[in-house]
Formats: structure tokens, C-alpha cells, sequence
């Protein structure tokens, strides 16, 4: 053991031990400078590729700043929340022997017109004379989307179909020209 640190091989140890320390610190340095390059490579792609969905129609409503009301079922003391009663007298009742094909309205589809019978909907007549209170409580009560009987026109559509006269989506819903497990035709 003498012999390896001996005054002439103490000098070589020393050299070996500062090449390994440099090698060290450059090997270190190398891969910082190339993790905070491939970063950096990365974050300019993320933010290009955002800035091209920003841009894109449909990826629009990933970036929308509307919000969606939650509809609330139950108190803070757990309790549930009463549902609403739907007022009859407003816009009339009906049976199911008086059920019109409420499929034949633009964004009803067959769960939706279940849910509407269910709660003593049938006829275009009924949908046609909703008010904006009626439209309130009947989408609490099939818990549907808040707004889409106004903005799919519901009463409109139930109106003319009413009358016996047909609506673009009515004719195309009797061809079979529409999928009816969709719940909004696209037109």
C-alpha cells in the first residue's frame, strides 16, 4: 500500500482525481443545458399547438368561457329538493291517447320524449303554448339542458306541426333521413 501513494504516484492520483472531478462537472453541465433545451423545445410546441386550437372552430368550446349551471337536488342538509309541478291549466293537459310524434320536434329524440310523456306531455298543442315558466320547469323536471327548448324552438316547431303543416327536420324525421338516438339533428 506504500508503493501506490508514494510521493511520485501521489502527484498522478491527484491528476486522476481532478480529470474525474472536471469530467464530472462537464457531464453534469452537458445534460442541464440539454434538459433545459428539449424544455424549451417542448414548451414552444405546447404553446404553438394551443395557439392552433384557440384558432380552430371546433375546438372552440374547449376555450369558452360560458359556464354551465349545475341543477341543484339536494339541500345542505341532505335533504332533496322538491321538485317543480308543472301548471296544466297554462297550456292544457293530455293522455296517451292523444300522443303526437313529439320526435318530429327538432332536438327530441326518443329519451326526451319519454321523459315529456312522463310527466304528462303528449301533444304538439301542449309544447306549442309553453311559457318561458313552463319551459323553466320542464327542463328542471326531465333535467335537460337549460336552454335548448328556446333555442331549438320547441314551441315554433310544435306550432306549425300542430296546424298539419311540416317543418324541414319533421319531413326528414318521416323519411328516415334522421337518426333519431341522436338528440339534436344538426340541420
Amino acid at each position: 500500500m506504500s508503493q501506490i501513494f508514494n510521493s511520485e504516484n501521489c502527484i498522478n492520483w491527484w491528476c486522476l482525481l481532478l480529470l474525474m472531478l472536471i469530467s464530472f462537472l462537464l457531464g453534469w453541465l452537458l445534460s442541464q443545458w440539454f434538459c433545459k433545451k428539449t424544455k424549451n423545445d417542448n414548451n414552444k410546441e405546447s404553446n404553438q399547438e394551443t395557439n392552433n386550437l384557440r384558432k380552430d372552430e371546433h375546438a372552440q368550446t374547449t376555450f369558452s368561457t360560458k359556464t354551465i349551471k349545475a341543477i341543484k337536488t339536494m339541500e345542505r342538509s341532505g335533504m332533496a329538493v322538491e321538485k317543480t309541478e308543472l301548471n296544466f291549466a297554462s297550456f292544457g293537459s293530455a293522455t296517451a291517447s292523444d300522443k303526437d310524434d313529439l320526435k318530429k320536434i327538432s332536438g327530441v329524440g326518443p329519451f326526451i320524449e319519454n321523459k315529456l310523456n312522463e310527466i304528462g306531455i303528449f301533444t304538439f298543442d301542449q309544447v306549442s303554448k309553453f311559457s318561458d315558466e313552463d319551459i323553466k320547469n320542464v327542463t328542471d323536471l326531465i333535467e335537460f339542458f337549460p336552454g335548448r327548448i328556446l333555442r331549438d324552438d320547441w314551441r315554433g316547431q310544435a306550432s306549425i306541426l300542430k296546424s298539419g303543416e311540416e317543418t324541414n327536420f319533421s319531413k326528414r324525421a318521416d323519411k328516415k333521413d334522421i337518426d333519431n338516438n341522436l338528440e339534436k339533428d344538426k340541420s
